[in-house]
């Protein structure tokens, strides 16, 4: 099996994206089939929004799907993109509320799709530690593998923004 490691030593996902919970679900733009070769996500009409905080030219979605592109490094963000994730997990949260289908992605779909999800699921009551939980069983244990993210949970937004604020 030719499993291909990337950054971190973490292997690529083994599906295009998870469901994390009713509706929402998350991933990447690869994924590697069960013969352990690398494959290109291409996400059509599968979903009523699709949030990219990565994307690439011919990965969908189709024409008439709502898609919020937001790109952000998989690192320590700044004040506003710490902002913008907020305004994400709200986006994803309303549409679910809609009744709408909503995946959120990034390369692989591991941590700033992680990231999102996990802050819809702080946004829908849920605690920051069984929201990165439902995240790791969902789609991998390999997910929120950047600590940076998980600290920013559970610290909360809010406050990882304001301290991400005071840098100079």
């Amino acid at each position: 099996m030719k499993t291909r490691q990337r950054g971190r030593g973490v292997p690529e996902p083994d599906a295009p994206w998870s469901e994390i919970v009713p509706g929402l679900w998350m991933g990447g733009h690869q994924w590697t089939d069960p013969l352990g070769d690398s494959r290109p996500v291409v996400v059509g009409r599968e979903f009523g929004l699709v949030i990219s905080l990565f994307a690439r030219p011919g990965h969908g979605p189709d024409p008439g799907v709502e898609h919020v592109v937001a790109e952000m490094p998989d690192a320590p963000l700044s004040a506003e993109q710490i902002r913008t994730v907020q305004h994400l997990a709200r986006t994803a949260d309303q549409a679910l509320r809609d009744g709408r289908g909503v995946l959120v992605r990034c390369r692989s779909g591991y941590n700033r799709s992680g990231l999102v999800v996990a802050q819809t699921l702080v946004e829908r009551g849920e605690g920051a530690a069984t929201a990165v939980g439902m995240v790791r069983r969902g789609r991998s244990p390999w997910a929120l593998n950047n600590r940076v993210f998980e600290e920013y949970l559970t610290t909360g937004l809010e406050v990882a923004g304001l301290l991400a604020g005071l840098e100079v």
